[in-house]
C-alpha cells in the first residue's frame, strides 16, 4: 500500500535523506580550491542540491535510456538553447523570443528533469518559458562538524616529453567520515502543471537509491545512502506544515558506555536513527525506502 501512496502524484510528498562519505569530497567548493564545503560557522559539511540533482539525472540517464520522456535536460556538454531548438524542430515552430506554450509542454513531456526540478527556458531565439518545478531540495548539512583535509600526493610520471622531474606533486581533499542529512519537497499542484506521472515518481526514488552505487570517484570515497524516508499526506496541500513531518528523522550518537565519548565519529554505526512515529499526525504515512 505504501508503495502505491509514495509514487502518487496527486498527493504532496515531504522527505529526509541520509547519506554518508568517508575518507573522501563530497562536493568541493571551487571558491576555496575545491575543499569540501562547510559552513565556516559550525564546520558542519556541506552539499548542495545542485551536486545531489546532478547525481539524480545521471541515474535516470541510466536507468531511463531509451525510453520516451527520460531525456535530461541539463547535461554536460550540451547547451541548453540547442535543447529548446530540438522542441521547436519538433513541432515545426518558427523561431521565437515570445514563449510558446506548445514548446513548453513538449519540453515537460520530452525531460525528466524539467518536469520534476522546473527549469528557466527563456534564453536565445526559442523561447520556452519557464517552468516551476514540483520537487525542491535543500542543502544537505553534517550531522556534526566535518574535518576538511588537504592530503599531498606524487604522481611518478611526466606530463610533457622532456620534462627533467621524475615526479610531479598534486592534492585531494577530504573529510574522514561525516554522515549528512538532507530535506525534499514534493508539491503535487505544481506536479500537476508539468505532468508528473506515478512512474515518474517511482523513478526518483529508483534514482535516489542508486545514486551513489554508480556515481563512484576517487576524488569521492565511500558514499552511501543511509536512509530515505517519505512522508505522504493524504491530498495534494499536505495535512501540516513540512517541518513537523522533517523533524521526526533524528540523527544522534549511539551510546556505548555511560563514559563521555572521546573518540571521533568515524563509522555510520556510530550514529543510531529514531523516528518517532507515535507522533505522526492522522493522515500522514511513513514509508522507509531505505533504512
Amino acid at each position: 500500500m505504501n508503495d502505491a501512496l509514495r509514487t502518487d502524484p496527486a498527493r504532496k510528498h515531504d522527505f529526509v535523506f541520509l547519506f554518508d562519505v568517508t575518507d573522501g569530497n563530497p562536493n568541493g567548493d571551487p571558491d576555496s580550491a575545491g575543499m569540501p564545503r562547510t559552513d565556516p560557522e559550525t564546520m558542519q559539511g556541506l552539499v548542495t542540491d545542485v551536486a545531489i540533482k546532478r547525481k539524480i539525472r545521471n541515474m535516470v540517464t541510466l536507468l531511463g535510456e531509451g525510453k520516451p520522456g527520460n531525456d535530461i535536460y541539463v547535461e554536460a556538454g550540451t547547451s541548453l538553447n540547442s535543447q529548446h531548438k530540438r522542441a521547436y524542430d519538433a513541432l515545426g515552430l518558427p523561431a521565437s523570443k515570445t514563449p510558446e506554450r506548445a514548446a513548453q509542454q513538449w519540453m515537460c513531456e520530452t525531460f525528466f528533469d524539467v518536469r520534476m526540478f522546473g527549469a528557466v527556458m527563456s534564453t536565445g531565439n526559442h523561447n520556452a518559458g519557464r517552468v516551476q518545478g514540483p520537487l525542491q531540495l535543500t542543502f544537505s548539512r553534517s550531522i556534526h562538524p566535518v574535518f576538511a583535509q588537504e592530503h599531498g600526493i606524487t604522481r611518478v610520471t611526466r606530463t610533457k616529453e622532456g620534462d627533467t622531474k621524475e615526479t610531479e606533486m598534486g592534492s585531494k581533499h577530504a573529510v574522514p567520515y561525516g554522515l549528512y542529512r538532507g530535506i525534499g519537497h514534493f508539491s503535487a499542484p505544481l506536479a500537476a502543471r508539468t505532468g508528473v506521472t506515478s512512474a515518474d515518481l517511482e523513478m526518483l526514488w529508483h534514482a535516489m537509491t542508486l545514486m551513489f552505487e554508480h556515481d563512484r570517484a576517487s576524488t569521492r570515497g565511500e558514499m552511501a545512502l543511509r536512509g530515505l524516508y517519505v512522508f505522504t499526506h493524504s491530498d495534494s496541500f499536505g495535512n501540516c506544515p513540512a517541518h513537523m513531518l522533517t523533524d521526526m528523522v533524528k540523527a544522534e550518537l549511539a551510546e556505548t558506555s555511560n563514559e563521555p565519548r572521546i573518540q571521533p565519529i568515524r563509522a555510520f554505526t556510530d550514529y543510531q536513527i529514531a523516528i518517532d512515529e507515535a507522533a505522526l499526525p492522522d493522515k500522514v504515512t511513513l514509508t522507509r525506502i531505505v533504512g
